[in-house]
């Protein structure tokens, strides 16, 4: 296994999925939604179909390289704890799927205002507040699961701080934003006049860094190595 290999991709993977993210979950939905006004909404839909459709797509892109990263972050993190590890991947691949779930409610206004001919029994203006309505459950669907990605990297912080080969303040900026993901998501239930977006902010700087981290210095490969070794001389222990 080459691990700086391993480091420099997630690196890559994990700038794209910052990029893409981004643009397809804040800025697009910025300029299209217009909260309250569903009229504008979807007259904004119309005029920038292209960008909307865009915005979709980057979500696949951040998606795709979500997953692959959680296959790699899982090799990279697999000598601290194997155990561990899988939990954060699997946390992360349940985040990605829900999200994906949340994203029809954001693909069907265009179903909503195609004006198909089955949809000739609804007025213009139920068919605006429908497809308005479809972009309200897209939104709080994608924020009602977000505590698996927050988990998933709260699990990984503590990998990290055990590692060795990463320096454990990235351990700590990690695990910071992973609470903010979760506090968020039970403040989204339990307390939403409190459910600042503030909170989910809080994961940018760590995973600015760890992205620049990955791809400048990636893993201090001995280290790596002595925690890898420590591992299965355990295991042949057992």
């Amino acid at each position: 296994m080459n691990v700086q290999r391993y480091a420099r991709i997630a690196g890559v993977l994990f700038l794209f999925s910052l990029v893409a993210g981004g643009f397809g979950e804040a800025y697009v939905p910025s300029k299209l939604i217009v909260s309250g006004d569903a009229a504008a909404t979807v007259a904004n839909l119309r005029n920038f179909d292209f960008l909307y459709r865009l915005g979709f797509a980057a979500f696949l892109i951040e998606s795709l390289c979500d997953i692959a990263l959680a296959l790699i972050l899982y090799a990279l993190l697999k000598p601290v704890n194997k155990y561990l590890s899988l939990l954060a991947a699997f946390f992360g691949l349940i985040a990605t799927a829900t999200f994906a779930f949340a994203e029809l409610f954001y693909f069907a206004p265009l179903l909503i205002t195609s004006g198909a001919g089955y949809l000739q029994t609804f007025s213009p203006d139920q068919l605006n507040s429908l497809a308005l309505l479809s972009l309200k459950f897209y939104g709080f669907g994608g924020m009602i699961f977000t505590a698996y990605y927050g988990m998933g990297w709260i699990v990984r912080a503590v990998l990290i701080w055990h590692s060795g080969y990463f320096p454990r303040f990235l351990g700590v900026l990690m695990a910071i934003g992973g609470i903010g993901f979760v506090v968020r998501n039970f403040l989204l239930i339990l307390a939403p006049a409190y459910a600042s977006d503030v909170l989910l902010m809080l994961i940018f700087p760590g995973g600015l860094i760890l992205t620049i981290w990955l791809l400048w210095k990636g893993v201090d490969v001995a280290k790596w190595k002595a925690v890898s070794g420590e591992q299965w001389a355990v295991g042949s222990e057992r």
